[in-house]
C-alpha cells in the first residue's frame, strides 16, 4: 500500500482485546507485583480512587511487593499524599506533588459537575464569589465537615439550602480531606480544609502540565483512544490535548478500527502472557478508566460487575471474573462463571493473602468462602 505521495505507507498494528488486556495489566502492576515505594506507585498510577478510605491500601497491596499499610498511612499523615476530588469529580488519593499538577487541569470537570447538580440550582441567587471567599475563610480556620460548613455558611445565607452552600465550596474550591480519615484502620468523619492551608503556598499551580496528562495516562492505561482519555479524566476536548503531543505517540488500531494512541515506551507484553489471580479494591481505576472497558470486563459480564455498589472485583486470567465482600473475618468470593480447578486454587490462595491483610483480627481465624457461580 502506498500513500498519495508514492511513499510506502506504514501499516498500523492492530491490537486484540487480549493484547490490550495484557498491556493494561502490565502498566497497572497487575501481571506481577513490583518492588516500588508507595509514593512512586501512586504517581505512576496518576492517583487512586479513594471514595472508600481503605481502598488505596488494598490497591497498593495487590500491586507491590511487601507493601506495608503504615507506609501509605505515614504519607497521608505527613501530608505527602492527599485525598481530594479530581478526575471525573471523584475522590482520589494522589501525592501532594500531583495534587498541584492535576487540580488545575480538572477544575473545569468539577465546575461542570457542580453546574449540572441540584446544589447549583439551589444557590442560583447567591453571589458565588462571596460564597467561595467565605468558605475558604472557614475551612482555613480549621478542618470542617460539610454539615459543619453548611451551618456556618447559613448564618450569611439563611434562606438558602445549607447543604448546597457547603457543596458549592467543596466542589469549586481546591479542598482536601484531612486525617484521621484515610489512615490505616482509622475512621473519622470526612473533614475538609483548603489545599493551601494543608500543603502550604505550593498548593495548586497556576500553570499546569496539560501535555503530561495525556502521556501519563497512556503510560498507565494505554494504548487508548481519545474517548478513553476523556472517560478517565472527565475532560472534554481531550482531542486537542492529544494533538499537542501526537508527534510523540505511537498509533495502533483496535480490532474494530478505532485509533489507539500510546507512549513510545509503553509496555506491550505478549497476549499469551499468563496473568495471576488478583483482587482489586472498591472502584479501582483499572476497571473505570476507559470508555470501552472490554479490555478488562467482558461486555456480557457488565451487569454482574457494575451491579456491585462498591465495585469490589477480582481478576482471573486478566479479566474481571466476579466480586468479593468482607464480612468480619470472612472473605466472600462470588465468581460470575464456573472456574477451573487451577483457577479456583489460585483464587483461594490469593484470597487468603488478602483476608489476612484486611481482616479486622488479622489472625488465622480469617477464612475465604468461594460461592457458587452467579450464572
Amino acid at each position: 500500500m502506498t500513500s498519495a505521495s508514492g511513499v510506502p505507507a506504514r501499516r498500523t498494528e492492530i491490537l486484540s482485546r487480549r493484547a490490550l488486556n495484557r498491556a493494561l495489566l502490565a502498566r497497572q502492576m497487575l501481571l506481577e507485583r513490583r518492588e516500588l515505594p508507595a509514593v512512586d506507585a501512586i504517581e505512576h498510577l496518576v492517583g487512586m480512587q479513594a471514595q472508600e478510605p481503605q481502598a488505596p491500601y488494598i490497591g497498593l497491596w495487590t500491586r507491590l511487593l511487601d507493601f506495608s499499610p503504615n507506609e501509605l498511612s505515614d504519607l497521608i499523615a505527613s501530608r505527602q499524599a492527599v485525598r481530594g476530588s479530581l478526575m471525573r469529580a471523584t475522590l482520589h488519593l494522589v501525592t501532594a506533588r500531583d495534587w498541584a499538577r492535576l487540580r488545575p487541569l480538572v477544575a473545569p470537570v468539577l465546575e461542570r459537575g457542580f453546574a449540572g447538580s441540584t446544589f447549583s440550582k439551589a444557590i442560583a441567587e447567591v453571589d458565588l464569589d462571596r460564597l467561595l471567599a467565605r468558605g475558604r475563610e472557614l475551612l482555613a480556620e480549621k478542618p470542617r465537615s460539610r454539615a459543619e460548613l453548611g451551618l456556618l455558611l447559613a448564618e450569611h445565607w439563611p434562606d438558602v439550602d445549607r447543604t448546597s452552600l457547603a457543596y458549592a465550596v467543596s466542589y469549586l474550591e481546591p479542598v482536601v480531606q484531612v486525617p484521621p480519615r484515610g489512615l490505616w484502620r482509622r475512621s473519622g468523619q470526612a473533614r475538609w480544609t483548603t489545599a493551601t492551608e494543608w500543603l502550604g503556598e505550593s498548593g495548586p499551580e497556576r500553570e499546569s502540565p496539560a501535555d503530561d496528562l495525556v502521556l501519563r495516562y497512556l503510560a498507565a492505561f494505554g494504548p487508548a483512544s481519545v474517548k478513553d482519555i476523556q472517560a478517565w479524566s472527565g475532560l472534554t476536548r481531550a482531542g486537542e490535548l492529544v494533538e499537542r503531543v501526537r508527534d510523540r505517540l505511537r498509533v495502533f488500531h483496535h480490532e474494530d478500527g478505532r485509533e489507539l494512541l500510546d507512549v513510545a515506551d509503553g509496555l506491550l507484553p505478549d497476549p499469551d502472557t499468563p496473568a495471576p489471580a488478583r483482587f482489586l479494591p472498591p472502584f479501582d481505576n483499572a476497571i473505570l478508566s476507559h470508555a470501552d472497558r472490554g479490555r478488562i470486563v467482558a461486555p456480557e459480564h457488565r451487569p454482574f460487575v457494575y451491579g456491585d455498589r462498591l465495585l469490589r472485583t477480582f481478576l482471573v486470567d486478566g479479566f474481571v471474573a466476579g466480586n468479593w465482600q468482607l464480612e468480619g473475618d470472612t472473605l466472600h468470593v462470588r465468581p460470575i462463571l464456573p472456574l477451573s480447578p487451577a483457577d479456583r486454587a489460585a483464587l483461594l490462595e490469593e484470597g487468603e493473602r488478602l483476608v489476612r491483610f484486611i481482616a479486622p483480627s488479622g489472625s488465622d481465624a480469617a477464612e475465604v468462602r468461594l460461592h457458587s457461580p452467579q450464572t
